[in-house]
């Protein structure tokens, strides 16, 4: 398994060989950021067992796993959260876990009774993992939101856009998942990291406002440099304003990628489109042209096709790719064979990252249906069958 890039199996592994193999996770059930967290948690090895509403159960758990890819990899439970006895189900849960992560607004937790006070009393190595999009304070904590909304506030959806255009969502890539989920799943590592020095837990606050910023980072610094003017957008180096950055169309409609950034490769660039004697684009880095230039450049690229280009640009200095979707990047030879697609139980889906040489991380399991282990979870989680059967039939534990 040299360098990490030992191939992933095609349907999913129940050993649980990941790095964090032998924590254990409780999540309660949310959408998106959280969702994709405990994904990621789930991936690197972390018993993850996800906490859902009792009344998401409607009747037996069918046949085949749930379509939800974010879901993979947990067993379900299904628990009445407002039932005395549903509560104290999650808390012995909670007394067993090494983390919990939770994405509802700031204070709904602590009104069901299983806030980070009530958990970490019982657990007080706990690790309690917190998702908002605006965060535990502030003016908006308590205002319903969505990706689009957080990353207004966080100062990054204004820089997406052409010029002379209005700014464009970058999908829910930036505040859900970037900004959001993959900072509370490492905000958690982190914390699991300190307890097992210091033997304490704490709260995580995982904002989706304040990840966002933080991928600003190098925007922030190229603006206090004067590389980035933050009132253009679509004009500087890294937003679609210069030339050699840009996706381009073809001429069979299908587009390619170009960052010829640094002085060899945008070299290569201009010898590989026939234009590297042309006086004009002598001066790469001359803002005023730039308009200019990208109109020339363009009518090259549309003069042949996307894979004509690939022809002559892939796996070349020019830093080139061709612009794939989902099903195209699946196919592509690069991804195929780094096995960057796998199959798990009959559904294609993007393969656990990062790689790992000796603790190499799987999916443990397809998607579950609500309530479909809940009585397994019990069983593996300590508690006796007579306590089982019981928070059964009263309707504080559902079983699918």
């Amino acid at each position: 398994m040299p360098n990490g890039s030992a191939p992933l199996a095609a349907e999913y592994d129940e050993g649980m060989t990941g790095p964090l193999s032998g924590f254990r996770i409780v999540e309660i059930a949310g959408i998106g950021p959280g969702p994709f967290a405990a994904m990621m948690l789930s991936d690197m090895g972390a018993e993850v067992i996800r906490v859902e509403r009792a009344q998401a159960v409607r009747g037996p758990a069918p046949d085949g796993p749930a379509f939800d890819i974010l879901q993979r990899g947990r067993q379900n439970i299904a628990i009445d959260l407002k039932n005395p006895e549903g509560v104290e189900t999650l808390l012995k849960l909670v007394e067993s876990a090494d983390a919990l992560i939770e994405g509802f607004r700031p204070g709904v937790m602590e009104r069901l009774g299983i806030g980070p006070d009530v958990c970490m009393a019982r657990n007080p190595k706990l690790v309690f993992g917190r998702m908002t999009g605006w965060g535990q304070t502030g003016m908006y904590a308590q205002a319903a939101g969505h990706d689009i909304n957080y990353i207004s506030l966080a100062g990054a959806l204004a820089h997406f856009g052409r010029a002379g255009e209005g700014p464009v969502p970058p999908m829910n890539m930036v505040g859900d998942f970037g900004g959001g989920g993959m900072f509370l799943a490492f905000g958690v590592v982190c914390a699991l990291l300190e307890a097992s020095k210091s033997n304490k837990g704490q709260v995580v606050d995982a904002a989706m406002v304040d990840g966002t910023a933080v991928l600003m980072t190098m925007f922030w610094a190229f603006s206090q440099m004067g590389v980035h003017d933050e009132n253009a957008r679509g004009t500087n180096l890294l937003d679609t304003g210069a030339h050699f950055y840009d996706a381009y169309e073809c001429k069979d409609g299908k587009y390619i990628s170009i960052g010829s950034i640094e002085t060899q490769f945008y070299a290569q660039l201009l010898q590989l489109t026939g234009l590297d004697s042309d006086p004009e684009f002598a001066k790469q880095m001359d803002k005023s042209q730039w308009p200019h230039l990208k109109k020339r450049i363009a009518e090259v690229f549309k003069s042949k096709t996307r894979d004509e280009w690939c022809a002559i640009m892939e796996t070349t200095d020019v830093c080139f790719a061709p612009v794939l979707t989902m099903s195209e990047a699946a196919a592509h030879p690069h991804n195929v064979e780094r096995n960057m697609i796998i199959d798990v139980a009959g559904t294609k889906q993007p393969a656990p990252a990062p790689r790992f040489s000796r603790t190499v991380p799987s999916v443990s399991r397809p998607p579950a249906h609500p309530g479909q282990h809940s009585r397994e979870i019990l069983e593996g989680w300590g508690f006796a069958t007579s306590e089982i059967e019981k928070l059964l039939a009263s309707g504080a534990v559902v079983d699918a």
